[in-house]
């Protein structure tokens, strides 16, 4: 039976993974005095922190509630190998998504996996076999169909975002460009490892303007490669390292398994108060609190946030994705290809996508082979025990592998991101029907509260990438307030301005900024299928590529709107 201290306990338990190693808070009765309390220690805490550092302002906090930074990109041990030692892998983020061409923008997050020697492997989306219930069914003819669809309705989506025309959801692009899988459960299995496994909701949950646009800011911006990490120390060595840049070893700027409950934020300051009564005094605070948090009330504003940002805060989606983890006494699938996908004959979404550890390059003879479930039927595993699970999971890899006497597993696992307090979900969504200016409500700041992680990226929502840009964004915002010179000079020091403030102030809201639509040939021939665990201003991009809300676009957006320091 499934407790959620169980995995409060289990998954942070590894910081001696790798250095630096940091201090936990102390308790005190008087507040705290700093200059920027950045809450939470994730991707886009320690990048604001690392652009105050650059900005030679030293005089920070990051306030994490885990006894380990990083955030949803989480490791946890599992399993062992023949030696008795144990595997690691990952229970969030797992992919670098986009890595980047040569002569064109790089991921910041490839970047950073490479100066750190993540270790990592080419995930070949065409190295795949398809399954229903009565065994091995060839239908990847179905994916190239999908394909085909693609080109079509991406070529909508440009249309409906540069004729400034009504955001239709995900469902409607698909079925008006052909594709209409119905009660074809194959054709089912198929769109959901096209899209639900990408974005954790369904087409009917999600935008088709922005889901398009999402998909190709970054995979048609950096490139199409992406890269499963498998690094035993876990895939945050590459942000540990990122932090031992500025923090020294036992750095008392960073409190771990520090708990938030309350923010009283003001137009002079804020102050953050801990479960254990203590408190933080600032000058500004970054909050990098998952959007899922943020939904679920876990945290006390005062004042209330005001009702544009709440607005914004319940409109956005926030996705949940569970990867069900398990280890046999033999690999009795095909050890050299990577994925494996079912089609449920009474089920869209039931355990469709199964991915081999055993295979070269990944963790080979380790006999691990993972499943994975998005939204609802991550809701339903995620609230029912694990032998329910397992069971569940055993008749269908019976159903897959009927020739073979499949054993019981000899190691089983799986997250609960959903029931998890300091996340409540995985990444963010982008649902029908909202706008890019409603979208910089939720990533506009509260007085002196800034917020910022990959679910206040435009661009890069639900990615890695999206949170580090976010929170460097955020971090050289104030670092413009309190240094003597703004050098985020491209996008502004100071606030972010809100939709309803500036309706306020200008007594029109402006047309929203749009990228270009060109034609089906600036399409890679080949489209990735990853999924966005990877996980604004940010250098030169090729606008000429399909429908990119480039980041200077997203400059203009934001200058347009900002309030002037005094």
């Amino acid at each position: 039976m499934f407790y959620t201290h169980i995995i409060l306990t289990s998954l942070w338990s590894w910081t001696s993974l790798a250095a630096p190693t940091f201090q936990s808070r102390d308790n005190n009765s008087t507040c705290r005095k700093t200059s920027v309390a950045i809450l939470g220690g994730g991707v886009a805490g320690i990048t604001a922190a690392q652009a105050l550092s650059n900005q030679s302002i030293s005089d920070f906090l990051i306030i994490e509630y885990n006894g380990d930074i990083g955030g949803r990109m989480a490791h946890t041990t599992f399993g062992q190998d023949a030696d008795g030692n144990p595997y690691v892998v990952e229970l969030g983020a797992n992919w670098v998504q986009g890595l980047g061409v040569e002569g064109g923008p790089e991921n910041p997050v490839w970047t950073f996996a490479k100066q750190y020697n993540v270790s990592n492997t080419y995930s070949d989306y065409e190295s795949i076999l398809t399954y229903n219930e009565t065994g091995p069914v060839n239908y990847t003819y179905l994916l190239d169909d999908f394909e085909d669809t693609w080109s079509i309705f991406e070529q909508n989506a440009g249309t409906l975002l540069t004729e400034n025309r009504q955001d239709q959801n995900m469902r409607a692009g698909i079925s008006l460009a052909g594709f209409k899988p119905k009660n074809n459960m194959a054709a089912q299995a198929v769109e959901w490892w096209e899209w639900d496994w990408e974005t954790s909701y369904s087409p009917e949950e999600s935008s088709f303007i922005f889901g398009i646009t999402g998909y190709n800011e970054t995979f048609y911006q950096f490139s199409e490669e992406n890269n499963f990490v498998v690094d035993q120390r876990g895939f945050n060595a590459w942000l540990k390292g990122v932090a031992s840049t500025y923090l020294k070893p036992n750095d008392t700027r960073l409190l771990l398994s520090t708990i938030v409950t309350d923010v009283a934020y003001s137009d002079s300051g804020v102050t953050v108060t801990m479960d254990d009564g203590s408190c933080v005094q600032a000058d500004y605070a970054i909050c990098t609190f998952s959007l899922g948090v943020l939904q679920n009330d876990v945290v006390v504003f005062e004042p209330e946030l005001p009702d544009w940002k709440e607005t914004s805060i319940a409109t956005f989606q926030m996705g949940t994705y569970t990867k069900i983890f398990m280890q046999f006494n033999e690999t009795f699938w095909d050890p050299d290809t990577q994925f494996f996908l079912y089609a449920s004959p009474t089920t869209r979404g039931y355990y469709p996508v199964w991915q081999s550890l055993s295979t070269e390059g990944f963790l080979p003879g380790s006999n691990i082979i993972f499943a994975t479930v998005v939204g609802r039927e991550s809701y339903r595993i995620e609230a029912q025990d694990d032998e329910t699970t397992k069971a569940e999971l055993m008749e269908v890899l019976r159903e897959m592998f009927p020739d073979v006497d499949i054993p019981e597993p000899i190691a089983f696992m799986y997250p609960r991101w959903s029931l998890t307090p300091w996340s409540y979900g995985s990444y963010s969504n982008w649902p029908p029907g909202t706008t890019l200016e409603a979208h910089q409500n939720l990533r506009a700041n509260v007085e002196r509260l800034y917020f910022a992680g990959e679910h206040t990226s435009a661009a890069y929502y639900g990615f890695l990438h999206g949170a580090w840009f976010e929170g460097r964004e955020a971090g050289e915002r104030i670092a413009g307030q309190l240094a003597k010179e703004c050098v985020n000079v491209e996008s502004g020091c100071g606030y972010y301005m809100s939709i309803t403030r500036i309706m306020g102030r200008s007594g029109f809201l402006p047309a929203p900024m749009l990228p270009r639509h060109t034609s089906s040939t600036d399409r890679p021939a080949t489209r990735p299928r990853p999924n966005r665990l990877s996980f604004i201003e940010h250098g030169p991009v090729d606008v000429s590529r399909p429908f990119q809300l480039s980041q200077k676009m997203d400059a203009a957006f934001t200058r347009s709107r900002l309030v002037s320091t005094e």
